[in-house]
């Protein structure tokens, strides 16, 4: 049985900031979570409406009536199917004295409650401060969107920290964006152009950016100042269009005419991001010094904006030097100095929305949905709390990928052809292309996997080893000289091997392929590197599926002894595992051990590697999430470790990898769930609750750092994304288990430890 979550706010087609709050953060967490989990809405109407609601909102009350309330708790007290209820808390959406009529709905509601309080005032008087202390002794949790909130709450109002946890307004995942690539759509060529947008009403003061506009024009005759968005239905029901008339004949009497432009329409979120795409600083000019939290300036600093904003206790939070310039309130003067500034300096104006786009990654739709999930976990049946496994999406791949090969970076999500190509990263590509086309039979594959073959060729030497680094224009890098390249040795004999074990290509490639393995095979029995050779094993046992041939055989065994003997060498009843550290791709090494003894039937490699797998699971899944060893700092055996940030999409997706191949040889539920939860890292099952895989471009970002997510949307990470995306496509919570594989005995690996 479904769980179900109820949201109690405002609701489209209301116009209102809590409505389009309220919808993003519910379409963003459908877009993260299963739909084992339902978002049932109670709409809150203000009077009399005729809105024509989605098909989410289930009840609707008229916060005019105290009945309503009363009747809205008994329906979803009777419904055993919600486990918990959110409220979406304004002083004005709730009728009564400071809106308590709230009060007859919470009074006798039987289901957990979360309140989110859009608005928190200083230096409450007496019934204001009481109604606060009343939802906080009634609700599980009080959530505000700014530390500044949170503080009043504990000062002002002596609510236990315990009891306030702080998740920032949404802002909504955007494309990195050449700003004058843009204008050109909109047919604005280069002009400057200042924005603003929401609602209009008097609190917004658009009139003292007019002000400004005077002196901005003297420098810069050609400025456009766009205002974007209707004004407030609650406005205009109480006095009319009068603000916008005023503001209309100050342009005019300004001599602003051919300077501002208003976009008089709620505007759909697409084309707000259209039109934030264009702006070259955005003006936030509120004179409300207790607004709490703003989503426009969100919004507009989340889209690459600099942004110059009166300073509401959301912009002193937020912004900072690098990120735009704080104002005083109602003051032109300022605001026109500021912004000559920053139209003088375009460099200063990239940079610093460049750093507003990045500090406010954090705060994306999908991660404020995992933040807010993380609270009602508690209360929602295990089986129901599961991540929806996003479509696959190549489009990233297809960008990053030239006639040459797959580029190594990128700059956020823009190919950064400057870093050249590797061959570890066309091996990687070449072997999840192959596997996309296995499933799909998609005619594009074809195009991406001969150009990842033939990298791979273009890449070995004529003694059949092969160099890793080359440049944008095909010319060798240097570094082939100084680095040891036995990984990308085995990488490439990897992927040959795989590519070579699909009878599903052209022969013309696959005859490529043959030749460049063949001559690989001459080179490589002096490898001694432990995941090179581990790279090697998987490579020979897939080439050996087509050829069984015993040479191969006996090549999987050499360098499968070798890997025993590190074991051997370091291995003792409290550490399982081939070297006396733990560090990339860990789960690479068990992984090869499973596929030596598919290709030879030995128990010894068997035993060695579940010991080794499990071993690594328990260092690193911990409270029902996994945690790769960190770049940060390897996990040495005899030491106390501690855990460092720096985790990489490609230790997990590797993780992933091998605990597939466990799972359907072993068929040990364990692994199955492991698997899961694995994947869900991408989705935000992770240290900082952000998503690592990006579903506007099809990309992956680079890592968990300390102090968030690395944008960069790199080669490995995002091939490492697609080959976790592709195991995942199977149907693993149906998958019949299989039980008749060799068990692990304790006492056979005893004895193989006694061979040191």
């Amino acid at each position: 049985m479904n769980s179900k979550l109820v949201f109690v706010t405002t609701y489209p087609p209301r116009e209102c900031g809590i409505a389009t709050f309220t919808t993003d953060l519910i379409h963003a967490i459908r877009s993260q979570m299963d739909d084992s989990i339902e978002i049932e809405v109670c709409a809150l109407e203000d009077g009399p409406q005729e809105f024509d609601y989605q098909e989410e909102v289930k009840y609707v009350i008229d916060t005019n009536h105290p009945a309503q309330y009363v009747e809205l708790a008994q329906k979803i007290n009777d419904d055993h199917q919600v486990k918990a209820v959110m409220i979406e808390h304004e002083y004005g959406l709730f009728a009564g004295e400071y809106g308590d009529y709230i009060f007859n709905l919470l009074d006798l509601l039987e289901k957990p409650f979360i309140v989110t309080f859009h608005t928190v005032l200083p230096h409450p008087e007496k019934r204001r401060w009481e109604i606060v202390k009343e939802f906080a002794k009634k609700a599980k949790q009080l959530l505000v969107m700014t530390k500044s909130s949170r503080e009043i709450l504990l000062s002002d109002y002596q609510i236990p920290e315990d009891k306030v946890t702080v998740i920032p307004h949404g802002t909504h995942l955007v494309l990195w964006r050449h700003k004058e690539k843009a204008k050109e759509r909109f047919g604005f060529g280069h002009r400057p152009v200042l924005a603003t947008f929401g609602l209009l009403g008097w609190n917004k003061s658009i009139e003292t950016a007019l002000d400004a506009l005077v002196e901005i024009k003297k420098q810069f005759p050609d400025i456009l100042y766009l205002v974007l968005g209707k004004t407030h239905p609650g406005l205009v029901k109480h006095e009319g269009e009068k603000y916008r008339k005023f503001l209309e004949k100050k342009v005019g009497e300004l001599k602003l005419k051919e300077n501002v432009q208003f976009v008089n329409h709620f505007l759909e979120l697409n084309e707000l991001l259209d039109y934030l795409s264009i702006t070259d600083i955005y003006l936030f000019t509120s004179k409300d010094p207790n607004q709490a939290v703003s989503g426009t300036f969100a919004y507009a600093m989340s889209s690459a904006c600099p942004i110059i904003a009166t300073r509401i206790p959301h912009a002193k939070e937020l912004l900072t030097a690098d990120t735009g310039i704080l104002v005083d309130f109602e003051q032109p003067a300022q605001i026109a100095t500021a912004a000559i500034h920053l139209l003088k300096d375009k460099k200063l104006r990239q940079q610093m929305g460049r750093n507003a786009f990045h500090k406010t990654r954090y705060t994306i739709w999908e991660n404020v949905a995992n933040e807010t999930m993380s609270l009602f976990r508690p209360f929602i049946e295990h089986s129901n709390f599961r991540y929806r496994i996003p479509p696959i999406n190549l489009e990233h791949i297809k960008h990053m990928t030239t006639d040459r090969g797959f580029i190594q970076f990128s700059d956020i999500d823009i190919a950064d052809r400057s870093t050249g190509y590797t061959l570890d990263d066309n091996a990687r590509a070449l072997i999840a292309m192959c596997r996309h086309y296995e499933l799909f039979r998609s005619a594009s594959d074809l195009k991406l996997i001969q150009i990842y073959l033939d990298f791979i060729v273009y890449c070995q030497k004529s003694n059949g080893s092969f160099i890793n680094y080359v440049e944008d224009d095909g010319t060798i890098n240097i570094r082939n000289n100084m680095e040891n390249l036995e990984d990308a040795n085995g990488r490439a004999v990897c992927a040959l091997g795989y590519f070579l074990s699909r009878d599903i290509f052209d022969e013309s490639l696959l005859e490529k392929a043959e030749k460049s393995m063949q001559k690989a095979l001459e080179n490589i029995a002096d490898i001694r590197s432990p995941r090179s050779m581990a790279f090697l094993i998987k490579g020979l046992y897939f080439y050996n599926l087509k050829k069984e041939d015993k040479k191969l055989v006996e090549l999987i065994n050499l360098f499968t002894g070798r890997l025993l003997d590190n074991f051997n060498k370091v291995a003792d009843k409290n550490w399982y595992w081939f070297e006396e550290y733990l560090t990339y791709a860990n789960a690479l090494l068990p992984e090869a051990m499973l596929y030596a003894w598919k290709a030879t039937g030995n128990i010894s490699y068997h035993i060695i590697a579940k010991a080794t797998f499990d071993f690594l699971l328990s260092k690193i899944y911990k409270n029902g999430q996994i945690r790769v060893i960190s770049n940060d700092g390897w996990f040495h055996k005899n030491k106390k470790n501690k855990e460092g940030f720096g985790e990489q999409p490609i230790d997990v997706a590797k993780t992933i990898i091998a605990l597939d191949l466990f799972y359907s040889e072993l068929g040990e539920s364990q692994y199955l769930v492991n698997l899961n939860i694995a994947f869900d890292w991408f989705m935000g099952l992770n240290r900082l609750n952000q998503i690592v895989y990006n579903p506007a471009t099809g990309g992956c970002y680079d890592g968990l750092e300390k102090y968030g997510v690395n944008l960069n949307q790199g080669a490995e990470s995002t091939i490492s994304y697609l080959m976790a995306r592709l195991i995942m496509e199977n149907h693993y919570f149906d998958k019949k288990r299989k039980t008749s594989r060799p068990d692990f005995h304790e006492e056979q690996l005893k004895s193989l430890l006694k061979r040191r």
